[in-house]
């Protein structure tokens, strides 16, 4: 699905393509999760990696892009780096080095200690935000800080945007989706979360004065495109405030 005639969001996948910086665009992959549930007492099957890189897989085949950014939370906890966070973005790396793509992180709050892999990976690592080509890139727990004329695109994480839908037997699941609205008159693009065990916030319950970012201070949710990804396709629900009215 072509957002305009430079972005397009891969059919059925939670990746964004820019073809002018010829990069795809993630966010919020939250690598070691499993491992963060196992202290909890929660045992799930340790897939999220694994289906991170099935579906990076299949957005470079079909692009042929050169670079990776991740906009934000490559990692899950907040205060430490724990070893199956380590050790899954060790494997990323070597991913990313095997298929020939420059890594580039904007570091979100989940990410304090990546620092210190930059210069052993050659990671280009930038904190809350960089300007890439004309787009600018956030995580989203802060607000951007836009300087200078001729940004095409705002492109955000952080908030794993989700819309609730009811299915043939009335039970309600969760699709993930981008969010796409401006600020400021510029394009503004919320990415929704890559990792397999983030379902997201359902927007359509959710009251917008609890949402994360704070940008959506300053923006009505209500007035941005919900386009859902389900079932191998990527579809433009319309504005969050009609599917509210629609419940």
């Amino acid at each position: 699905m072509m957002l305009n005639k430079d972005v397009e969001l891969l059919e059925g996948l939670p990746i964004a393509f820019i073809r002018s910086i010829n990069a795809i665009v993630v966010a919020d992959l939250h690598l070691g999760n499993e491992a963060y549930l196992a202290k909890s007492g929660i045992f799930a099957p340790k897939v999220n990696l694994k289906k991170i890189l099935e579906l990076i897989t299949k957005a470079l085949d079909k692009t042929h892009a050169r670079s990776i950014i991740i906009d934000g939370d490559i990692k899950n906890e907040f205060s430490t780096v724990e070893p199956d966070e380590f050790n899954e973005l060790y494997d990323f790396i070597n991913f990313a080095r095997e298929k020939k793509a420059a890594l580039y992180l904007i570091k979100g709050n989940h990410d304090n200690f990546v620092e210190r892999y930059k210069e052993p990976f050659k990671l280009n690592v930038y904190r809350q935000q960089a300007v890439i080509g004309k787009y600018l890139f956030f995580h989203g727990e802060e607000m951007p800080k836009i300087e200078g004329k001729g940004i095409k695109m705002l492109v955000m994480g952080h908030e794993h945007p989700s819309i609730g839908v009811t299915n043939r037997i009335d039970r309600r699941e969760r699709l993930r989706c981008f969010l796409f609205g401006s600020f400021k008159s510029i394009p503004l693009l919320v990415l929704p979360a890559m990792s397999f065990y983030a379902s997201g916030t359902d927007l359509l319950l959710e009251p917008p004065e609890r949402l994360l970012s704070p940008i959506f201070k300053h923006v009505d949710i209500n007035a941005m495109h919900a386009i859902a990804i389900g079932y191998g396709s990527t579809i433009d629900f319309g504005k969050v405030g009609k599917l509210k009215q629609a419940q």
